[in-house]
């Protein structure tokens, strides 16, 4: 068995998997504002812990990482998300952990999982995209993962898709997950209507998935949507004309909010009239996997 790692801006999953892809047993941990202030500590505290625990009830041969951003040989080179550079992690962890550990930019991770296991096992040509924090992304061809070599690749979030837009953490301006991250998209929706920060996603939905003409906020819930959805289905067409896909898998916190935003997401792209190859209408489908792809994809 092994120990998979999914690193995010705002959480740590850690999952044991078996040699099926199947999680047998999964921690969760929200990073707080405070915990954020000295991240990699953090980060090495609450793996460290977790790992050492689980390595005590089963039989770890590897641990594997899921992380946003770019890390070569061990080191994460950048991740925008976290806010860190130069940092060699799996030589701080293996100095306390005694396993092999090797790390992946955490989208390509979910995407490997899908592709072996999820929504896009039966398509040999696939675009995988992650909506959350930011925006993640994978390509298959042949069923093989794009190999980039070590330059990072595929960071479709930072394809600018509004000229001279919002500023962006890369230092850009107008980039895609800057547009349609499902952060951005919640965000907005909340400031819309004026609720707290602390809202949960889980209310928005309930939110969103109940507005009709008769609600007061009704113009505001469907200018969001509609307004998110435009953002997004312009990165994803941009996306089909590049790669022209049998398929485009979206994974994060993005399947949470499947029953009001995907449908909708189809239409759009239908509107537009964007085929694939041979004139078949493009397939859009949620992560089978949901949020454990990357816990997966880590160790697969």
């Amino acid at each position: 068995m092994k120990i998979g790692v999914d690193l995010g801006g705002s959480h740590i999953a850690i999952g044991v998997v078996d040699d099926n892809g199947k999680i047998i047993e999964k921690i969760e941990k929200r990073i707080t504002d405070f915990e954020k202030q000295d991240i990699k500590k953090t980060i090495e505290e609450i793996i460290t812990l977790h790992s050492l625990d689980l390595c005590e009830k089963y039989e770890i041969t590897e641990l594997g990482i899921a992380m946003p951003g770019w890390a070569i040989d061990g080191v994460v080179q950048t991740s925008g998300n976290l806010n860190i550079r130069d940092y060699p992690i799996v030589e701080r962890l293996q100095e306390k952990i005694k396993l092999p550990i090797q790390i992946r930019n955490d989208a390509k991770c979910a995407g490997i999982a899908e592709n072996k296991y999820g929504c896009l096992k039966d398509y040999g040509r696939s675009v995988f995209l992650t909506l959350g924090t930011g925006i993640g992304g994978a390509v298959f061809v042949d069923n093989k993962l794009l190999n980039t070599g070590k330059v990072p690749g595929c960071e479709f979030g930072h394809m600018v898709i509004e000229k001279d837009g919002i500023p962006c953490n890369c230092g850009r301006k107008g980039c895609f997950e800057r547009y349609a991250s499902m952060k951005v998209f919640k965000n907005n929706l909340k400031k819309a209507l004026n609720l707290d920060e602390s809202t949960r996603g889980e209310e928005l939905i309930e939110i969103i998935r109940r507005n009709n003409p008769e609600n007061e906020n009704y113009d505001i819930v469907e200018r969001q949507v509609a307004e998110y959805i435009e953002n997004l289905s312009t990165g994803i067409l941009n996306l089909i004309n590049i790669f022209e896909p049998e398929i485009i898998g979206i994974g994060g916190s993005f399947v949470y909010f499947e029953d009001v935003l995907l449908e909708r997401l189809r239409n759009k792209l239908k509107q537009e009239k964007i085929n694939t190859i041979g004139g078949k209408d493009i397939i859009i489908e949620t992560a089978v996997l949901g949020n454990d792809a990357g816990i997966i994809g880590a160790v697969s």
